[in-house]
């Protein structure tokens, strides 16, 4: 029955819920360790399953010491299982609706200041002036368009040829859940892309290499760790272990700094939900200044 059970909702969050690959492994994995406990309580049927039996589920796994954002997402995870499976037949109804969500305690990675994001920069250029090789004309490229767009860094890597809209300055990535959406990238990271397109890119191509914009030493499409590595490498220039999702939340932040509102925002990191891009981004000190500066008749 588990084996059945874990194939139809699989299937039913790939073509239904058109989930991204590594959602569907968090669902799935979540719903396997539900079932393994139902197992050890000795519940063989669903016809037999309480919301005891949930709620014991989730007590277990708070006793190993997972963080409250964990057992939200645990919590997320039963509440679509539940409510699918009643849907389905599966059990006779949605047990899983009557459970809470804990609000997790939400930690903002680090920013980086304009400054210090162009010592970066600079120091990425400096590399690529002196040693003008394939992988450093590459790796520039690269920081300057997720520092530019805001993209994640698997959106980086899906990158294709026909992405680049080089009169327009913008490029067409493919995001979570599937959606497209166009971002604007800017004259600097649009110089230094260019640059890798016409004096590096040939160099590193090779069968194996496809549309894809970056590509590997060997010449396939760049993996994640990969770029993950280089900004590594990068941020070391100002002693920052910062990786690319703290790059994104910094493109972000100065957005907001420079007067970008929320909804533009939103736009160009691609949320579906406005209330993500309230949480994801926070406001700088001084930009509060400014805006009690600019507003308040007695500042």
């Amino acid at each position: 029955m588990s084996a059945e059970l874990i194939a139809k909702y699989e299937e039913h969050l790939v073509l239904v819920r058109n989930l991204a690959e590594n959602s569907v492994k968090g669902y799935v994995s979540d719903l396997e360790s539900f079932l393994k406990h139902l197992e050890k309580m000795k519940i063989e049927e669903f016809s037999e399953l309480e919301l005891t039996h949930i709620r014991s589920w989730l007590a277990n796994l708070q006793s190993t010491g997972v963080s409250r954002a964990t057992m939200a997402r645990r919590i997320v995870s039963i509440r679509a299982f539940t409510y699918w499976a009643a849907s389905q037949g599966w059990i006779k109804s949605d047990l899983g609706a009557d459970l809470a969500i804990p609000k997790p305690h939400r930690t903002l990675p680090e920013v980086l200041d304009i400054a210090d994001t162009e010592t970066v920069i600079a120091s990425l250029q400096t590399r690529a002036d002196e040693e003008p090789t394939p992988l450093t004309i590459r790796n520039l490229a690269m920081l300057e368009i997720l520092y530019a767009s805001g993209a994640r860094v698997s959106e980086l890597c899906g990158l294709d040829i026909r992405s680049i809209d080089h009169d327009r300055k913008t490029l067409q990535v493919l995001g979570k859940g599937s959606k497209e959406r166009v971002v604007p990238i800017g004259i600097p990271a649009m110089r230094a892309l260019n640059n890798y397109l016409t004096v590096a890119r040939p160099q590193l191509v090779n069968e194996k290499s496809g549309n894809a914009v970056f590509l590997g030493s060997r010449g396939n499409r760049i993996d994640q760790r990969t770029v993950r590595e280089i900004v590594y490498d990068a941020m070391s220039a100002i002693g920052s272990k910062m990786g690319p999702h703290g790059l994104r939340h910094t493109a972000a932040t100065h957005l907001l700094e420079g007067g970008a509102d929320l909804r533009t925002v939103q736009e160009i990191l691609g949320h579906s939900s406005l209330a993500t891009t309230q949480i994801y981004t926070h406001v700088s000190p001084e930009r509060l200044h400014k805006a009690f500066k600019d507003a308040h008749p007695r500042a």
